[in-house]
């Protein structure tokens, strides 16, 4: 329950700190004093958007503090996964800057806005005139019903299997548009492969290739050119090796006259070894050179091939050639894969479809065991609010496929008079009855959830007198199980209230600001015989007043 709220340099609100009890508590005050302000300064704790236009003095920061007694509405859980520290008294605590930037606080931590919309939907439910034309919405309308069928955890477990479902269909959507590109491109990649595959490449055997083609094309000039060498050092009478055999018997002959004759003729001889060495590689050489035009003709065709992928592929090298080919069958295998992938996503949406159409089908006849509940008891607390014809009707259809909450469409139909037909609400109910209605659908859910506080704003719109009273009745009956804070201008729901709080405005510094205070059981009687009147009380207003509080 909402314990405390405080709020700073908000809308008319210069500073207002106001405690709150448990059971029904009442706010009035005169239109345009403020009411409506501390609605949305709560709407703001609860999560909603905010914007510098909400700042009083557009100089400094607003400041909205809430604290709410949290112990036993098992809430651990949110803390814990959220990395909260968890307190019985819990408090919350929004800033807005000047700027228009906003900060929120759980117990002093930081958190997003998300959230503390999250925890706030779990401590306050405000319902506004807004609300209740949400009451056409088959969103609140699927609730509803939802919370009769108190099948929360099934519900939270389909929500998980449909969320998975929607990503699982999502990725399969995204390989089947890529299987259809592949499968365009995979020709095309597969000729590519085959060319590259055909070529027999290997890394380093271009220029290998491109030296022994050289050296085919010039066979017969090197042979030529090798033999007259190999001539000029061992061949014919006059050659080279044969004129330096002379000359190294010649020193050989001298060298025991004088040691450096000797090292001489070593020298000469080291030097026809190295020749004749010479000689015998050139002539191997010689004979190892073919002229072959069958190896030119394979040489060039290999090389062509070669060239001309270089070209293609826009690279200079066999090495490149080689890593685009390896980059291809990459594509290819991914392609391969790409069918596995398809068949295993293909697998889990079936098993999840299978797991969704089981829960689905419970949560749907769930929902349909307590559809006579819900008309029967609506329609005995429109009997009590002076409706005693009034009837809901609640439509039960299937969706065509999964949607977040299963597969049923609910729809509220309406009839406010007997023999009347079965209409919409927003074509037959009027802002009276869609408050009554709305006001008995509250005090259902009320005892079926464990929400902590639920406020009402201008849930007595289109009521008075006896009805009025009845209103009174079912909301006090409401805070024996939650707390109920109400803003209202009827004296017969005012009469109610444990607690009775007063908005008023008051002049200071040339400027008009709201504020509120807790009235005294004097005041109280003061307060209620004005709303009784339609001026100053007179004695009947405040004897009647009297009579209204001791009820």
């Amino acid at each position: 329950m909402l314990k405390h709220l405080s709020v700073q340099n908000y809308a008319l609100i210069d500073k207002l700190d106001v405690d709150l009890t448990d059971g029904l508590t009442i706010i009035t005050g005169e239109t345009g004093a403020g009411k409506s302000i501390l609605l949305g300064a709560l709407g703001l704790i609860a999560g909603s958007r905010a914007d510098t236009q909400s700042l009083q003095d557009k100089t400094k920061k607003c400041i909205i503090e809430a604290a709410f007694n949290i112990k036993g509405y098992s809430l651990k859980d949110f803390f814990k996964e959220h990395e909260l520290d968890y307190e019985a008294v819990t408090t919350i605590r929004r800033e807005i800057n000047p700027e228009g930037k906003s900060r929120a606080f759980i117990n002093d931590t930081p958190v997003t806005l998300n959230q503390l919309k999250d925890l706030g939907e779990r401590l306050i439910d405000i319902h506004s005139q807004h609300q209740t034309l949400s009451l056409n919405g088959s969103d609140f309308q699927l609730s509803v019903v939802d919370a009769f069928a108190k099948h929360e955890t099934l519900l939270e477990e389909y929500k998980e299997d449909f969320r998975s479902f929607k990503a699982q269909e999502k990725q399969m959507k995204d390989l089947v548009e890529k299987e259809s590109k592949a499968k365009k491109d995979l020709d095309y990649f597969q000729f590519q492969f085959n060319e590259l595959e055909d070529a027999g490449l290997k890394a380093g055997e271009q220029s290998a290739m491109e030296q022994e083609l050289e050296t085919l094309n010039n066979a017969e000039e090197i042979k030529s050119s090798l033999s007259k060498a190999a001539l000029g050092l061992n061949g014919g009478e006059a050659n080279l090796l044969s004129s330096l055999n002379e000359i190294k018997i010649l020193l050989n002959g001298m060298a025991k006259f004088k040691p450096e004759i000797a090292e001489l003729s070593t020298r000469v001889n080291s030097s026809y070894i190295e020749l004749k060495d010479i000689a015998n590689e050139i002539e191997s050489i010689e004979q190892e050179v073919v002229y072959d035009p069958k190896q030119i003709e394979v040489l060039n065709d290999k090389l062509d091939a070669i060239y001309r992928l270089q070209q293609k592929h826009q690279v200079k090298t066999i090495e490149e050639l080689i890593a685009i080919k390896d980059e291809i069958s990459n594509k290819l295998l991914d392609f391969s894969s790409l069918e596995t992938e398809i068949e295993k996503v293909k697998a889990a949406l079936d098993k999840l479809n299978k797991a969704l159409s089981a829960k689905a089908k419970t949560i749907s006849e769930n929902r349909k065991k307590v559809i006579p509940k819900i008309e029967k008891e609506i329609a005995s607390l429109l009997s009590s609010l002076s409706m005693p014809n009034a009837q809901l009707q609640v439509s039960q259809s299937s969706t065509e496929s999964f949607t977040i909450s299963g597969t049923d469409k609910i729809n509220f139909l309406f009839s406010a008079n007997k023999g009347s037909e079965f209409k919409e609400l927003n074509k037959v109910a009027s802002g009276g009855e869609l408050s009554r209605l709305m006001l008995s659908i509250k005090s259902l859910i009320a005892q079926l959830t464990a929400l902590p506080t639920i406020i009402f704003d201008e849930i007595d719109t289109g009521v008075s007198g006896d009805v009025a009273d009845k209103v009174g009745s079912i909301m006090n009956t409401m805070s024996d199980k939650m707390q109920v804070i109400t803003i209202t201008h009827l004296p017969q729901i005012a009469s109610k209230g444990e607690s009775h709080l007063f908005v008023y405005k008051e002049d200071k510094n040339n400027k008009t600001y709201s504020n509120i205070r807790k009235l005294s059981s004097d005041e109280r009687i003061q307060e209620v015989a004005k709303m009784l009147s339609t001026g100053n009380p007179t004695a009947a207003a405040i004897s009647n007043a009297k009579e209204l509080l001791k009820q």
